[in-house]
């Protein structure tokens, strides 16, 4: 059964979208079946991955509301181990539209459900938000990845996602793990990157993963070009720090996957 792994922190600009992206597209390329689903109505990851949602009829936000099956909205990506459930603005409204369902809070854990055997990693990007489409990510995952990028005020907000993550496990989700901190934006040349890593590493201690995800121009490009670093430019710094967070993630879990021919990876 594969593994659920939400992207998440409510504070905007810290590199959520770009891991959700590269992170998936590593564990693709290491050959890991993936699945990245975009919650997020900006819908940056389906743009990211080279898909224009205003052409997408079948979203994430069609599944939720209950008109659509959940594998009519699947999306072939360029990597042949990677596909997506694409956003939509409509998404802007879902959580008005949800409000009255019962068990509004485990909608997507739902939709999962049958999803879980056909994948080996399900990423979720969720909005810059502590709402009900993050609850609904929160409540689906096994784990959280929190995105902290390396600037001022790094550690700003995140008491607020740590309560929401406690009162998910307290009512929705007891399982729900914290996979790791990623240290993002990180420039070596600078004082201050060296210090909120320090900072960082003392606040939240071992779950900060090693793999720490440079200051990159290339992995900044990357999206406008519709595709995830390592498509765009595999010789990038940031392509191979997301490829050794991918391998990271993957020996974190080896238990779950224990049988697969590629986990030696």
């Amino acid at each position: 059964m594969g593994k659920v792994i939400s992207i998440a922190n409510q504070k905007g600009g810290v590199g959520k979208t770009t891991t959700a992206i590269n992170l998936a597209a590593s564990l693709a390329a290491i050959e890991h079946p993936t699945l990245v689903i975009d919650i997020d109505p900006q819908s940056n990851t389906t743009s990211g991955l080279g898909i224009d949602s205003k052409t997408v009829s079948n979203s994430i936000y069609e599944v939720m509301i209950g008109s659509t099956d959940v594998e009519d909205t699947i999306r072939q990506t360029e990597l042949d181990f990677l596909d997506l459930i694409p956003a939509h603005i409509n998404l802007v409204g879902a959580e008005i539209e949800m409000i009255d369902r019962d068990e509004r809070e485990r909608i997507l854990f739902k939709v999962l459900t049958e999803l879980r055997e056909k994948y080996d990693f399900i990423v979720i990007d969720c909005p810059p938000s502590l709402g009900l489409l993050t609850i609904n990510a929160l409540t689906a995952s096994n784990s959280i990845v929190i995105p902290v990028q390396c600037e001022y005020f790094a550690l700003e907000g995140l008491g607020q996602l740590l309560n929401t993550i406690k009162i998910v496990r307290q009512h929705l989700n007891p399982n729900l793990d914290i996979e790791g901190v990623l240290l993002t934006m990180y420039d070596t040349r600078t004082r201050l990157s060296n210090q909120v890593a320090d900072e960082v590493k003392r606040y939240f201690d071992d779950r900060v993963f090693k793999s720490v995800i440079a200051r990159n121009v290339r992995l900044a490009e990357a999206p406008s070009f519709g595709k995830p670093a390592l498509l765009y430019d595999s010789t990038s710094v940031g392509a191979k720090n997301y490829l050794a967070l991918a391998r990271e993630i993957i020996k974190r879990n080896k238990k779950l996957f224990k049988d697969s021919p590629v986990l030696t990876d």
